[in-house]
């Protein structure tokens, strides 16, 4: 009976994470072509970015509220120290990579941008190096090489090249090898309490919007011009643009290596 309801608990983990996987691939899809498809007559990338942080805070924000409230257990809430020395670099990075990715699509197309962004598994193989996160092996390595070789093989003939647009997101897959490695780290130090994903994004958004203020403020805000001789005729309603942000939720995640996490009160 104990070995029948572990190999039903262990299916049903299995299960759930596939299916957070696949939703993760057709969410991350279809943000991508939104993203291109919003920078088309929306040319503010950076405010986009720092909306869909602000809505991602709050969701966050609502969905601790609600679990607090049904399980009557208080969540993790860090220390200035612990919040400003651990969470902040992470922020920062993640902030830059969304930020840098977003902004590329001002200038090239959704397939130079999924051939460059495919180098960022290489960049976050060579930190997980450095941070000793993985151990170098002939099997890792050709993996990580045939993803990426891949991806650029499959958009390489329907590319329209763009020295601006490729270095920002050149940038954005370099900058995204450190996010990604940082928040490994991040959700697996127990003493912090951030195994929780939700728990994460909360206290991860508000470093992220001030760590893109500055670049939205020298190029988007009062300090800069408006990119591309953006008028005012052809930008959507801010309405229109906050309900579809409220869908784009994947870019600024964490992994989702620990999915049943986002269940688990």
């Amino acid at each position: 009976m104990g070995r029948w309801a572990l190999d039903v608990a262990f299916v049903w983990k299995a299960v759930l994470t596939l299916g957070l996987v696949l939703l993760y691939y057709c969410f991350s899809i279809g943000i991508t072509f939104y993203n291109k498809w919003l920078t088309k007559s929306f040319h503010f990338p950076l405010f986009m970015t720092m909306l869909h942080l602000a809505v991602i805070f709050l969701f966050s924000a609502l969905s601790r509220t609600l679990v607090q409230c049904s399980s009557h257990r208080a969540r993790v809430v860090l220390s200035w120290t612990d919040y400003l020395k651990r969470v902040a670099p992470t922020a920062l990075a993640t902030a830059l990579d969304v930020g840098l990715s977003n902004w590329s699509f001002l200038y090239i197309t959704v397939s130079l941008y999924t051939m460059t962004k495919s180098s960022a598994v290489l960049f976050i193989l060579i930190f997980s190096l450095i941070f000793k996160l993985e151990e170098l092996r002939a099997a890792l390595v050709l993996v990580v090489l045939l993803i990426a070789g891949g991806l650029f093989m499959f958009t390489y003939k329907s590319t329209q090249f763009n020295m601006k647009g490729f270095s920002l997101v050149l940038g954005a897959s370099f900058i995204g090898g450190i996010r990604w490695t940082l928040t490994q780290m991040l959700l697996q130090k127990a003493e912090l309490g951030l195994q929780n994903p939700i728990d994460t994004m909360f206290h991860l958004q508000p470093l992220m919007f001030l760590g893109l203020f500055p670049l939205f403020a020298v190029f988007e805000g009062m300090l800069g011009q408006p990119p591309r001789g953006t008028s005012e005729q052809r930008i959507p309603d801010p309405c229109v643009v906050l309900v579809l942000e409220v869908a784009n939720v994947e870019d600024a995640a964490p992994p989702l290596y620990p999915c049943w996490d986002w269940i688990d009160p």
